[in-house]
C-alpha cells in the first residue's frame, strides 16, 4: 500500500509541475511600435529615391513631387490618434495564484475522485481478506437460510459441511454432513472428506470411523485419491507399511508426473518401503544419489540394498542425513523442512530442530501441528519452560485449531505454573471434548482437572468425575 501511494504522489506531482510551469514564467515585456516601423519605412524609401536622382533615373521635379507625396504619407501614418488615456488596473487573479490553486486542487480533486469511484481496499491486504472472509461468511449465511426453508437438499448440506470444514467451525461441518444422508453413503468425494474432518477433529487419528469412511469410498472408488493417500497413511501410522506402500504405489500413477505431489509420495514410498524391510522400487534405484538434479532434486535419493534389513539408530542417522543433504540442494522445499525437523527433534538434535523449524517458514505459521511442535522444541530446550515464544507459537496455533488436544494441554500446563488455575481447568475441559471418554488420556486429564480445582478453590463439578 504504502509503495502505490508512493508512487501516485510522484506522478500527481509531475502532473502538477508541467501544469504551473507556464503559469510562473515571466511575462514578457518585449514589443514593437507601428509608428517607428512606419518611419524606418519611409526613411528607405526616401533614401531610394534620393539615390535615384543622383543616378538620373529621375528628374529633380519627379523627385520633389515624389519626396513631397511621401512626406506627406509619413505624416499621416505616424499621427496619433486621439484617444482617452489608458489605465491598467492590477488584477488580484495572477499566473502564480492560479499555479498555487492547481497544485492545491489537481492531487485533493484525484484523491477524492478515486476513493468515490475507485477501490481503495484494493491496496491493502488486510482489508482485501476480511472483504473475502465477509462475503464468504454472507455466502455460508445465504445457503443455511436456504437449507432452513428446504432440508431435504442433500447437496446442499454438502457443500455447507465442505464451507464450514474450510472455515475451520468443525461441529458445525459434521452435523451437516450427517444432514446429507443418504449422499454421505452413496458419495466417495463425500465420505473421504468427511473421514478427513473426523480425523482432524480426533487428532490426526484415522482409526476408528475416519478409516471405516474411507474403506466404503474406496470399494465405490478404487482409485480415489484422496482415499487411497489417507488409507496409506492410516496403515503407516499403525506400523502396516508394506499395507501403506501398497496404498501409495496404486496413488502414484493418478498423480502428474514429476509434480511436487508425485515427489513427495515416491518419498513416503521409498520411506515405507525402507520400514517394511522391503527391497527399493525399480523407479528409486534407476537414479544414482549423486547425480540427482532438475526435477529428481525434490525426491528423497534411493534406499541402498542394506536398508532393506530392520532398521537401525545407524540406519536412521543415514536415512535423515540424505534428507539434509537433499534439501541443501532443495532449500524452498519447506515440507522437506518440516519432516527434517520432526527427524531431528527425535533424535534429539534439538538446535538442528529449531533451524530446520525456522527454514520451514511459512508452512509451520499455517499448520497447528508444526507450531505445537516448535513450541514444545523451544519449551524442551528452555528446560521445560513454556512462558515466551513457546506459549506465543501454542496461542497461534489455537488459533487456528481451537481444539487441538496437545496445544490445550501445554497451554493449561502453562496457566498451571503461573498458579492460574481457573485457565488451565478451563483449556483441560475443552481437551475433555476431543479426547475418547474413558481412554487413559482422558482419565489423566481429569485428574488434572481436579487437582487444578482444588489448588484453586474451584470446586469439583461432575465433567471432572470418571
Amino acid at each position: 500500500m504504502t509503495v502505490f501511494v508512493a508512487i501516485a504522489a510522484l506522478l500527481t506531482l509531475l502532473v502538477v509541475a508541467w501544469l504551473v510551469r507556464p503559469l510562473l514564467r515571466p511575462a514578457s515585456q518585449a514589443g514593437v511600435s507601428s509608428q517607428r516601423l512606419n518611419a524606418s519605412i519611409y526613411r528607405d524609401q526616401l533614401e531610394a529615391l534620393g539615390r535615384d536622382l543622383a543616378r538620373g533615373v529621375i528628374s529633380p521635379a519627379d523627385y520633389e513631387t515624389t519626396r513631397d507625396e511621401l512626406q506627406l504619407r509619413l505624416l499621416d501614418d505616424t499621427e496619433e490618434p486621439a484617444s482617452a488615456p489608458r489605465t491598467r488596473t492590477a488584477s488580484v487573479w495572477t499566473g502564480r495564484i492560479t499555479a498555487a490553486v492547481i497544485a492545491l486542487l489537481l492531487p485533493l480533486g484525484a484523491a477524492g475522485m478515486y476513493w468515490w469511484l475507485g477501490t481503495p481496499e484494493a491496496i491493502d491486504p488486510v482489508a482485501t481478506q476480511k472483504a473475502n472472509d465477509d462475503q464468504v461468511a454472507k455466502m455460508v449465511d445465504t445457503l443455511v437460510a436456504r437449507l432452513k426453508a428446504n432440508p431435504d437438499n442433500p447437496k446442499g448440506w454438502a457443500m455447507l459441511a465442505r464451507s464450514y470444514k474450510v472455515m475451520g467451525r468443525f461441529d458445525e461441518a459434521e452435523q451437516a454432513f450427517l444432514k446429507a444422508g443418504d449422499l454421505l453413503n452413496t458419495d466417495p468425494d463425500l465420505m473421504v472428506d468427511y473421514a478427513d474432518l473426523l480425523a482432524v477433529r480426533a487428532n490426526n487419528n484415522m482409526e476408528g470411523k475416519p478409516i471405516e469412511l474411507v474403506n466404503k469410498a474406496l470399494a465405490l472408488d478404487p482409485q480415489h485419491p484422496m482415499g487411497l493417500m489417507m488409507s496409506g497413511v492410516a496403515s503407516y501410522s499403525r506400523s502396516d507399511f508394506a499395507g501403506a506402500v501398497a496404498q501409495w504405489e496404486k496413488l502414484l500413477p493418478l498423480l502428474e508426473p514429476d509434480s511436487p505431489d508425485a515427489q513427495q509420495v515416491e518419498a513416503d514410498i521409498a520411506n515405507a518401503r525402507a520400514k517394511a524391510g522391503m527391497p527399493a522400487s525399480a523407479k528409486s534405484t534407476s537414479l544414482p544419489a549423486a547425480n540427482m538434479t532438475g526435477a529428481d532434486a525434490g525426491k528423497l535419493p534411493p534406499v541402498d540394498a542394506a536398508a532393506a534389513g530392520p532398521m537401525t539408530p545407524e540406519k536412521i542417522n543415514e536415512m535423515v542425513d540424505r534428507l539434509a543433504e537433499r534439501l541443501k540442494a532443495n532449500p524452498d522445499d519447506l515440507t522437506g523442512w518440516a519432516r527434517l525437523a520432526r527427524a531431528y527433534k527425535v533424535q534429539g538434535r534439538l538446535a538442528e530442530a529449531e533451524q530446520a523449524y525456522v527454514k520451514a517458514g511459512k508452512l509451520v505459521d499455517s499448520d497447528p501441528d508444526l507450531l505445537t511442535q516448535y513450541a514444545d522444541l523451544l519449551a524442551t530446550r528452555a528446560d521445560n519452560n513454556i512462558e515466551g515464544r513457546p506459549l506465543v507459537l501454542i496461542n497461534k496455533a489455537l488459533a487456528l485449531n481451537p481444539k487441538h488436544p496437545t496445544a490445550l494441554m501445554m497451554a493449561g500446563s502453562a496457566a498451571y505454573r503461573r498458579a492460574d488455575y481457573a485457565k488451565a481447568v478451563s483449556y483441560w475441559e475443552t481437551v475433555l471434548t476431543v479426547l475418547e471418554p474413558g481412554s487413559s488420556d482422558a482419565t489423566q486429564v481429569r485428574a488434572e482437572i481436579a487437582d487444578a480445582r482444588a489448588k484453586g478453590g474451584l470446586g469439583l463439578q461432575s465433567k471432572t468425575k470418571p
